[in-house]
């Protein structure tokens, strides 16, 4: 049951911080702020979720990657420990995700075409992006035309 909670804790804080970006984002903070709050004032929780808008959109204008990822990690903290002290809320918080999941942004498509032609080859071929750190070596395999004794 740990790990079912510790799932759902975490796409609710992916599902939350994605939506912080959208227009739908002050129907998704009440929604959230009232779960949160558990029957006590929404104000404080309201406050911090409004704080934490403000700080992904800073750390998105700045592509700062890290402070985005700890702001679903403090959200996903958060609901973990709503759910811990709460089991019950479980159900409550599926059906708000999947109320919340037409709001979330679509993520683009995208169509990769590649071809390689011109013979065989005799080497990798790499598709990717943002490869770092990459090394390739040699599998000891050379082309027939370069093999000794070849015409």
């Amino acid at each position: 049951m740990e790990a079912e909670l510790m799932t759902l804790a975490a796409s609710g804080a992916t599902t939350v911080v994605g939506l912080m970006a959208t227009e739908a984002w002050t129907q998704v903070r009440g929604r959230l702020a009232r779960f949160l709050s558990r029957g006590e004032g929404t104000d404080a929780v309201d406050a911090e979720l409004e704080e934490s808008r403000a700080e992904l959109t800073a750390a998105r204008a700045d592509a700062d990657e890290a402070t985005a990822a700890d702001i679903e990690a403090e959200w996903r903290t958060r609901l973990r420990r709503a759910l811990r002290a709460n089991p019950e809320a479980a159900e409550e918080l599926r059906t708000l995700l999947d109320e919340l999941a037409p709001l979330q942004p679509s993520a683009p498509t995208v169509s990769v075409s590649n071809s390689v032609s011109g013979g065989t080859q005799y080497a990798p071929v790499v598709q990717g992006q943002n490869i770092s750190h990459f090394t390739l070596n040699g599998s000891g395999v050379t082309a027939p035309e370069q093999r000794p004794g070849a015409e």
